[in-house]
Formats: C-alpha cells, structure tokens, sequence
C-alpha cells in the first residue's frame, strides 16, 4: 500500500495556495513590507493625528476597536446638521474572538460608544483633540446575562430629532447574533428591541444598512471557530488557502410590532465567496462594496434597488489584508487592513500589549481617463508605494491615505473620512487607544 508522505502533501498545498493566491500570501505573509513608523497623505501625523481619549466618567475603555461608523443627524429639512461617531470595541478580545480565536473567557463585555466633536470645516482646527470625549452608549432592557462581544455596527440616520435603528454584531458566547436598538440623539442610551438570529448567521461579520430595518451581512467563514475539535484549524486552512465557502446575506425584517418571524426575507447575494469580511453601500444605493480578506481585494457590485440582487463590476486588489470598507460622501471607498498576517498573530497571542502589528489605510476612486495598467505609476507619495506591490487597477485610482508599522497605530481595521470637514478616523482591532483622529492642516 502506498504510504504517506506528509512532505508531499505540504508541497501539494503550498503549490494549490501559490496557484490560487500567490500575490497576496507574498505581499501579507511572506515579505513585511517597510513601513513607516507613520504617514498621513492630510500632512504630519505627529502633529495632525491623535488618539481618541477614554470617555471622562466611565471605567470602560476604548481599546480593541473593530468598527466605526458615521451616524448623521439632519434637521426637519433634512440638511445635515451633526455627524456623530459611533464605536464598536472590545477590551476582551484577546479572551474571546470567535474569528482568530481564542475563546477562553466570554464575561468581559464589549462596549459601544458615541463621539460628538460637531466638526465643521470652518472650527476643525478650534476644537481640542481632548476636549470632547467619547461617551459610553448604556444599554435599556438588555437582557439580563446576554454576553455582548461588538463587531460591525451601522446605524440609520436620523432625521428632525428622530431615534434611529441601530444593529450589532455580536459574537455572544453561545452563537453569534445581531441585536437590534433604538438609539436617540438625545442621550446615549441604546433601547434594546430584539436579538436577530438564523441558521444562515453562520458567521456575521460586517453589516451596511439598505432602510431602518434591511441589510447586507457578511459571514466570514463556513466553519467556525465554535465547533469543537475542527474548530481548531479547519477555519485558518479555510482562510490561508483562500477557499471559496463563505456568502453574503441581505436581510428585510418585520416591524417588531408584528406577530410574524422578525426575518422577513433572507437572500443569499454573494455565494462561494473566500473570507467575506468588510460591506458597505454607496450613498447612491446603487454599488455595494464587499472586501475579501484572503483574496487582499475589494470587489464592487453593481445594486438592483428592486431586488438587492448583486451583479459583479470590479476587483481591486491591495497589498494587504483587507478588512472593513466604506464609501465616503463622494461615493470614494475607504479600506484598512492588515499588511502583516503573521505579525496580527503575535498581537492575538500577546496578553501584555508589547506586540504590535502594521496598518495600512488606502482610497479607491473611479478612474476619470483610461491609463496604460502596465507603465502607469501612481500613489508615488507614500513611503510604500501600492502600486510596489500590486499592478493598478484599469477602472478605480488607489492612493495610500495612512501607514505605521504599528508604532504609531497598530492593527487597523476601519478607516473613514468625514467629506464636511476633512477628519479622518481609523479604529484598530488590537489597538490600546483604539481609536486615531486625523485632522487636515488648514
């Protein structure tokens, strides 16, 4: 009989992950790329960026921060009148992260925040970066023992005063769900409403809102970490060897007030999809954006606004891990991610905070004018150039807009840019502050 031969197996699947995602395991894995201690495209980042303080009367920090989301407030008219940030962190993500694991310890709870700045282009410089706070979002009716670990967060906007919907991942400890709240511009306290579940949560990761009450939701992997034995490793071949398994979901619901199911229907837009991490859609309702960790790229969808169904319209690739992504007012598309995998992995294992992993930040922008892919240079600005690392796209612009090689911010996950005034936010997933605020010299 023929005996195995665990050397030709190794072989045969580093040739399968070369095959099937050979730029990205050479630009995230096996070469570190020489960032910069930091860079901001808006100028300084020793002088223009700052780390978010903790909020002044809470012992709840704001560290391990894996989203941020926009939650714009518009008067009766319905002209913007604030812009508010909503952040969603977790200081025991070290102890409990059902995607890289581990999950020793599910007691410590995440929290959600709001930051109210009321940045204008006019007083960005006037405000102190310390001078105002963030402030902890309490939660109302909560149910009593229900473990809350945040990941994607979006909110609906709210107009003339009104309360807005506002939706969580949340990695619980006995599956993962999405709760459902009613926040008002008010005060900070969230109104729980309800616990969304389904079998097809398998894993949620990342939400972008279509109404009050529909969605897009990402499931990040097949397999889990939360089934026993193969939950050890199965999820990270499924990650490392980039397997298509995973699928995108848009969700209606009922009014809570209803008798019915609160799923009023699910479809599955995206199929066969490796590692379906960050969503988001344009103001115009009209793309949708979803970022493929493993696959180191953006691919952006063309939106049927009668059906929500997807139609593909273009890859771009980064020289990262990719992980959230969301357009700004412009319909320009903000990616962060991680340049670094193995480096990531140290700081999960890291229980002191002494380890940390690089970020990189980056715009995506339509083209105007058709260049030549092959001789073309652009984003020539940044110590590391994207285009060092992977060929330009033919249909959309990629300009670096921060890098650190963790010392000055680690793990970024989330960037954002707010179009009124020019401040720029990105959150870190292992980060201790959790938050960085850039602000443009004027």
């Amino acid at each position: 009989m023929p005996t195995f031969r665990p050397l030709t197996f190794v072989s045969v699947l580093v040739a399968w992950l070369i095959y099937k995602n050979g730029l990205s395991v050479k630009n995230s894995i096996l070469i570190k790329s020489p960032l910069p201690e930091g860079y901001y495209y808006g100028g300084n980042f020793t002088t223009q960026c700052t780390n978010l303080p903790n909020p002044a009367d809470s012992d709840d920090l704001v560290k391990y921060c894996e989203d941020v989301t926009f939650w714009d407030l518009h008067d009766q008219s319905g002209k913007l009148s604030e812009r508010r940030v909503i952040l969603s962190c977790d200081p025991g993500r070290k102890q409990w992260n059902t995607v890289m694991g581990p999950l020793r310890d599910p007691e410590p709870l995440g929290t959600l925040f709001w930051y109210a700045p009321k940045y204008t282009k006019e007083n960005v410089r006037r405000i102190a970066p310390d001078s105002v706070k963030p402030e902890k979002i309490v939660f109302k009716g909560y149910p009593e023992g229900h473990t809350f670990h945040p990941l994607g967060v979006d909110i609906y906007p709210s107009f003339g005063g009104n309360a807005s919907n506002l939706y969580v991942v949340n990695h619980a400890k006995e599956r993962t769900v999405i709760e459902q709240f009613v926040l008002s511009p008010n005060k900070p306290v969230a109104t729980y409403i309800r616990t969304l579940s389904s079998p097809y949560f398998v894993a949620p990761n990342s939400l972008a809102l279509t109404s009050p009450d529909s969605f897009y939701v990402t499931n990040d992997h097949l397999i889990t970490r939360r089934w026993p034995i193969i939950g050890h490793f199965v999820p990270l071949l499924e990650s490392l060897l980039a397997l298509p398994l995973a699928f995108v979901l848009h969700i209606t619901l009922n009014p809570p007030s209803s008798s019915k199911d609160a799923i009023q229907s699910l479809q599955i837009v995206e199929k066969l999809m490796p590692f379906p991490n960050g969503v988001s859609v344009s103001p115009s309702g009209k793309e949708v954006a979803i970022v493929s960790t493993t696959m180191n790229s953006a691919f952006i969808y063309n939106r049927d606004l009668t059906t929500n169904l997807l139609e593909l319209k273009s890859q771009v690739q980064v020289p990262f891990s990719a992980d959230n992504i969301l357009y700004d007012d412009d319909s320009n598309l903000i990616l962060a991610g991680h340049p670094n995998f193995p480096q990531l992995t140290k700081v999960v294992a890291d229980e002191k905070d002494q380890v940390v992993a690089p970020s990189w930040v980056v715009e995506i922008s339509p083209r105007k004018e058709a260049i030549n892919v092959k001789t073309y240079q652009e984003d020539t600005l940044a110590p590391v150039s994207v285009h060092s690392k992977v060929s330009p796209s033919p249909d959309y612009a990629v300009k670096t807009l921060f890098q650190s090689d963790g010392s000055v911010f680690s793990t970024s996950c989330t960037g954002m840019r707010d179009t009124v005034s020019s401040v720029f936010y990105i959150s870190g997933l292992y980060a201790d502050p959790g938050v960085m605020v850039c602000r443009p010299q004027l």
